[in-house]
């Protein structure tokens, strides 16, 4: 899988890059990333990226000629890439949009900045993404959620049985297919200042771990997250 990210500051993905997961996901699990300055395809001789919105207003907006360049360079190897502009307008980011990424082979993600981008660049996306009803300063920390949630699913970054059965996993109950939480998970010591591992953990019954384990996803979501109850 490739990913292309367009941000103006290439140089705060690099720490992640170098980190964790996603080391082992650009040398076992066929990921590429690369990073494509949009200062670059600026315009004159001092790169101008952006403008003043027309009618007036405060901030300054990224060019959509800009971007158009921009887009043009991640894309020229692969008609099959999907672009998504990072915005807090886009649809909430989640597990289930995360699995479909992941199943792409070229993905571009476009940071916005400033106040945003030209609407006009939004003909030019497949698809517009937020991680949040809250407004960051610019994109790369969303491109970041998205980068890291999508690399720990390709094929060979983790155990396939690690993403099947953890928070916003499906799950089936009465043949109906429910989002839940994950369980409660427990390792040494068996007893903590007087709190012990559940006693069906330590028994060796696959079946009734399996059991407890869908019953306390069950209680723990609709305690916590009962949105997440409704049919898929």
């Amino acid at each position: 899988m490739i990913i292309n990210i367009l941000t103006l500051f290439p140089d705060v993905f690099k720490p992640l890059l170098e980190s964790s997961i996603l080391v082992k996901a650009q040398k076992e699990g066929g990921l590429k990333v690369k990073l494509i300055d949009l200062r670059k395809f600026g315009i004159g001789t001092h790169k101008q990226v952006d403008g003043r919105p027309y009618g007036g207003g405060v901030g300054m907006i990224l060019r959509v000629d800009v971007i158009a360049k921009a887009l043009h360079e991640a894309t020229k190897e692969s008609k099959e890439a999907k672009v998504i502009l990072l915005t807090p307008q886009g649809k909430t980011f989640n597990q289930r949009i995360a699995q479909g990424l992941a199943r792409t082979k070229q993905l571009v993600l476009l940071c916005g900045h400033y106040e945003g981008v030209d609407e006009r660049v939004k003909n030019l996306v497949d698809g517009e993404i937020s991680i949040g009803d809250y407004v960051l300063s610019g994109g790369e920390v969303a491109a970041m959620v998205i980068l890291d949630t999508v690399a720990r699913l390709l094929p060979g970054v983790l155990d396939k049985q690690a993403t099947q059965k953890e928070s916003f996993s499906t799950y089936t109950l009465n043949a109906k297919p429910y989002t839940l939480l994950e369980p409660p998970q427990y390792t040494r010591p068996e007893e903590f200042r007087g709190t012990e591992v559940p006693k069906v953990l330590l028994s060796g019954n696959h079946q009734k771990i399996k059991e407890w384990r869908l019953k306390e996803a069950l209680k723990k979501t609709k305690k916590r997250r009962p949105d997440l109850l409704k049919e898929d």
